[in-house]
């Protein structure tokens, strides 16, 4: 019924404003604009419409308009913004006019400005309105007719359509309305609504139909004028408008298109457009704005600037993009400068036109830049006399074109020479190139880049890739401002020139693929500036230094391919990598450090690539802090392996120790743990003779000798099902047992005395001759109340020093919660893991109690262990308060740990 009454409206309002008779894909657009509006009911919508010319801004705008005005009292739609503020002399006023009289309803005279603005704001202060400004490319234009949409009242909604997103910026727009191009089949249709009037092509024109909306891009305004132009008209009326197309552009689009062109503020802009729309399309946007810059065009804003105005596209991969309609309206504009004479125009691509001026040697001072490109098939030789009257030649791009004669005649103006292709043995002295930002002689036939190399203070790329003759690299001492040295694919580069330690701004330097290059020159590690290096299948290559700690701005280091084994110890100091394809550890550094370090820690571990267990981390010389965003290596590491003794991992929340955890057990417990759950001899347990380990750290050598004893004395005189072991029965120890390889306990008070040790005593049964001591591959202390890791390696637990116990109470405090993992390699299957706490021989107990395999735990309030998770605490004496578990922790925590560890 609703749907109804709003059809019987709109039919009889009056005030609707006309729009396409053909509305293909509009509904979508307009609905969510009206659905963010809906459902922001008392605030102040500032809605932007935003794209390139001929989109379908206009349109848009007038469908959300029709859609809305009715709920509102004020309404005012103010139209070609741009058009009238540009051909009327008082173009502002006009419109500051019509919006009020829309508004009051009554006609409105305004003397100024300043007046106008007064009045609006004074109108809609506090009013609920609609005010929509159609096609605005000022903030003058804003402030005019908008003032400040903050004074509107609740519910009102501020629209404007522009090319310039910036304005939509400066506006603090709400929601912004992108008007992309349709999709082929969108462009079909609207098209063949207009050249068939039926939303199909007909079937003898649809191959004809399908070029021409290929040529449109999607674009509504090229298929309703092409489509409209092409109405009725014959078959090979149809051909000659296609091939007429592809060298000048329909005139109507076009105008629509330059509109764009003409609102750039000044004159760098619209060469950048120009340079782009003739040469560099699909190029790098910082390899374009290097050589621009170097031009004085200022590219760093001129192509932002180009990006807000919908002329210009940055892909993901940083390439250049723009509509065909807007390239082919650029090469228009150089086109009609000169549309007789082609060697008068400023730029020539045209593959005919550039041949017939380089065959005629009649090229100008107007020509700036100029492409040639042929098939290797159809390689064509000119004389360098040809480009002696183009005296102002920036730009230059030849594919497989010859040329002889005096190299002294190309411009002294040249930025950037790209010429595939390039048949000399080495770039020839007589050519000038003191001003040349980037030579890129890809494929070319090369040997020595230069026979003796000149001073070029300017150059910043360097390209020689694909050029299988090259041998070695030039001085680069005479390159002070090199950037990029790209070399990829040059099989015969034997010889990297040590002067390359020289270049003190280089930022990549890619030898992708030489696979005759055997050693990089040791003065390469001295680059402090560089960025990206790749060797990448240099093959021969067999060693990176430690020297490479210098390359202190390194992100990326790509050498996958290579005969490299080590990675280099230093690496891990360096503060600034964040990518690693090495001895087959790829991905972001945070993800393979872990790997490496434990690839390095644990030798009997399996030292294939893992999945990270640490996730981003900061490096310091025994420990690793985990953060949530980024990394920063702190500090140093120890320069040698057999110096680092341990690894501590900071977490800074319970939830990211529990994910921390997780993915270590995935990359640590699978040499053991999943043993424990697969293993055909578990339920056999009882069958093989039990052993004992222990593992001491800090000061034990007091107790050790009793310690043993009553180990070996129950292990001998109980059988597997009903063992007992030395509980809380001395004075100089207390005593925690957890079932499988780990134990948790909370740190006692300091009433016991300074906690000298800990000896950890692991029951096992094994299925080889492997003893523990053998198997064991790290030892792990994890923290629950500080949320840390710390990792001994074998090594390191065999020789406890001083140091080490230090370092381990230091992150232990009373009440903390604890849990200690004693990892093995395959082969063991543990029963029991007890920790002995050693104090001071002055702490007295009453009770003498052992620890019985198979007694149950307390059960305490709430606190549920998970299955098969069993700590057992002087089973024959009270827990003194200072030992129990903090509930929150232990039962939220460790029962997690413990299932993700295997041990459930």
């Amino acid at each position: 019924m609703n749907q109804i009454v709003e059809d019987i409206l709109t039919k009889l309002d009056i005030t609707l404003l006309s729009i396409t008779e053909f509305p293909i894909g509009l509904e979508s657009r307009v609905q969510k604009v009206i659905d963010f509006i809906e459902n922001q009911p008392k605030k102040v919508s500032m809605i932007g419409i935003w794209g390139m010319g001929g989109s379908g801004k206009t349109t848009t705008a007038k469908a959300i308009y029709n859609r809305i005005h009715r709920k509102f009292v004020d309404t005012s739609f103010v139209d070609n913004v741009r058009e009238v503020c540009e051909k009327e002399n008082r173009g502002v006023i006009h419109l500051q006019e019509q919006l009020l009289s829309d508004i009051m309803k009554a006609k409105q005279k305004i003397h100024s400005i300043a007046v106008g603005e007064y009045m609006i704001e004074k109108r809609l202060k506090g009013k609920r309105a609609l005010i929509v400004l159609d096609d605005v490319t000022t903030v003058e234009q804003l402030k005019a007719l908008c003032g400040n949409p903050k004074f509107f009242g609740p519910g009102s909604v501020s629209i404007v359509s522009t090319r310039d997103s910036r304005l939509l910026n400066l506006l603090n727009a709400d929601y912004v309305c992108t008007t992309k191009e349709m999709d082929e089949n969108q462009s079909l249709e609207l098209f063949s609504w207009h050249a068939f009037r039926q939303p199909n092509p007909r079937k003898d024109f649809t191959d004809l139909s399908v070029n021409v909306v290929s040529y449109c891009g999607g674009l509504p305004l090229a298929l309703e004028v092409l489509g409209s132009y092409l109405y009725r008209r014959t078959k090979q009326e149809w051909k000659s408008v296609l091939s007429k197309l592809e060298r000048i552009p329909n005139n109507q689009v076009q105008e629509k298109l330059r509109i764009s062109y003409d609102c750039l503020k000044d004159d760098t802009e619209k060469d950048i457009l120009l340079d782009i729309c003739c040469f560099f399309i699909g190029k790098d946007r910082a390899y374009v704005t290097e050589i621009l810059n170097g031009c004085g065009l200022y590219a760093d804003i001129g192509i932002t600037v180009l990006i807000e105005m919908s002329l210009v596209k940055v892909e993901k991969n940083n390439k250049l993009r723009m509509h065909d309609l807007l390239r082919d309206m650029g090469r228009e504009i150089v086109r009609e400068s000169s549309s007789k004479e082609p060697a008068k125009r400023s730029r020539l691509w045209f593959h005919e036109d550039v041949h017939d001026v380089l065959t005629t040697n009649t090229g100008t001072e107007s020509v700036e830049g100029l492409v040639l490109k042929l098939q290797r098939s159809t390689k064509f030789c000119f004389n360098t006399n040809s480009f002696k009257g183009m005296k102002k030649l920036r730009l230059l791009e030849l594919d497989h074109v010859d040329l002889n004669g005096d190299y002294g005649s190309l411009s002294n103006d040249l930025r950037w020479v790209h010429w595939q292709g390039f048949t000399f043995n080495y770039i020839p002295d007589d050519f000038n190139q003191e001003n040349l930002i980037v030579i890129d002689l890809k494929y070319s036939n090369i040997e020595h880049v230069w026979n003796e190399t000149k001073l070029l203070e300017k150059l910043k790329i360097l390209n020689l890739s694909h050029s299988k003759y090259l041998k070695d690299t030039p001085d680069f001492s005479k390159l002070p401002n090199l950037e990029s040295l790209i070399m990829k694919d040059c099989p015969s580069l034997f010889d990297v020139h040590p002067s390359i330690g020289d270049l003190k701004n280089i930022l990549l330097i890619n030898l992708k693929d030489c696979t005759n290059l055997r050693n990089l020159p040791r003065k390469i590690y001295q680059l402090k500036s560089l960025k990206t290096l790749i060797l990448s299948g240099c093959s021969k290559i067999d060693k990176l230094e430690e020297d490479i700690v210098q390359m202190e701005s390194l992100t990326t280091l790509i050498a996958k391919g290579t005969s490299v084994k080590q990675v280099p110890y230093s690496i891990l100091r360096l503060k600034s990598i964040g990518y690693i394809s090495l001895c087959g550890y790829e991905g972001l550094s945070r993800d393979v450090f872990p790997s490496i370090i434990w690839s390095w820690m644990s030798p009997m571990v399996n030292s294939l690539p893992r999945i990270s267990p640490f996730g981003s981390m900061s490096l310091s010389v025994v420990s690793l802090d985990v953060k949530s965003d980024i990394m920063a290596y702190q500090s140093t590491i120890i320069s040698s392996l057999s110096k680092l003794r341990s690894v501590w991992v900071q977490c800074h929340s319970e939830i990211q120790l529990t994910q921390e955890l997780r993915k270590f057990s995935d990359d640590l417990y699978d040499v053991n743990f999943n043993e424990l759950e697969t293993s055909e001899d578990v339920p056999q347990i009882s069958n093989l003779s039990l052993r004992s380990l222990l593992i001491g750290m800090g000061s034990f050598q007091l107790v050790i000798d009793t310690l043993s004893k009553s180990i070996s004395q129950g292990l001998t005189t109980n059988d597997s099902s009903n063992l007992c072991l030395p509980g809380d029965n001395y004075p100089s120890w207390l005593a925690y047992k957890g079932e499988g390889t780990s134990v948790l306990f909370q740190v006692p008070e300091d009433s016991y005395g300074g906690m000298k040790g800990i000896i950890l005593c692991v029951v096992y049964s094994s299925t080889s001759e492997n003893m523990g001591l053998e198997c064991l591959t790290s030892v792990l202390i994890i923290n629950y109340t500080k949320c840390t890791i710390k990792i001994y390696k074998r090594d390191t637990v065999m020789s406890f020093n001083d140091e080490d116990w230090k370092g381990l109470t230091s992150n232990l405090n009373p009440g903390d919660n604890v849990e200690i993992f004693a990892a093995f390699g395959r082969g063991l299957i543990v029963k029991v893991t007890t920790a002995y706490l050693i104090y001071d021989h002055s702490v007295t107990t009453e009770t003498e109690p052992s620890i019985n395999m198979e007694m149950e735990p307390p059960q305490e309030d709430n606190l549920q262990p998970p299955p098969n998770a069993k700590m057992e605490l002087s089973s024959n004496a009270k827990m003194e308060s200072s030992r129990k578990p903090n509930k929150y922790i232990f039962t939220k925590l460790a029962k997690k740990m413990r299932q993700f560890l295997c041990l459930n």
